[in-house]
């Protein structure tokens, strides 16, 4: 079972948020607001925050500038994982990924549908990696965003959680680009 290895050190984490949207400001980015909220009160580091509209190559283009940026380690954004013709951020997301993380949609699904029931089926979520850094696009309902952050990423996101966490092999994520 999982668990808190209290002999461990928190290891702080620096995070970029993205909110999809053609409609939001930051001021109505209930979404954006409640991930910045869990991140900070987690102890891990808001590196970034924007919005971007439901268009798959600005979205790649954000993602693939915070990918290049040393100073963030992970990537969220909210927003376009739906069914509809202007829900684009999954593509998006895997025109950046190297690595898609397969379960991470799979288990927020699992997550959702306590929730909400069958009504998850709808939702893409889903996870990867690129140049070392995390991606993870949730959908743009708060619920969702809550319901990812403390059931999944905030445990894997935790260098403390046992059996494993995402922190513990970020060093090891770009190994195949270094010499050998």
């Amino acid at each position: 079972m999982s668990r808190i290895d209290e002999d461990k050190d928190f290891i702080p984490v620096r995070i970029a948020v993205l909110t999809v949207s053609d409609s939001r400001s930051l001021a109505e980015d209930r979404s954006g607001d409640t991930l910045v909220a869990r991140i900070e009160a987690a102890g891990h580091i808001l590196a970034d925050r924007t919005i971007i509209k439901d268009e798959r190559a600005e979205i790649a283009a954000q993602l693939r500038t915070w990918v290049a940026t040393p100073e963030i380690d992970v990537i969220i954004s909210t927003g376009g994982t739906g069914l509809t013709g202007r829900d684009v951020t999954v593509e998006a997301h895997r025109d950046v990924y190297e690595k898609e993380i397969e379960a991470f949609g799979t288990v927020f699904t699992i997550v959702s549908m306590k929730k909400i029931g069958t009504s998850a089926v709808q939702s893409r979520a889903t996870g990867g990696v690129a140049g070392g850094t995390y991606l993870f696009a949730l959908p743009g309902s708060p619920g969702a965003c809550k319901d990812a952050w403390d059931e999944i990423l905030s445990p894997q996101l935790d260098y403390r959680h046992r059996p494993c966490n995402f922190v513990e092999i970020m060093p090891r994520l770009d190994e195949h680009l270094r010499r050998k």
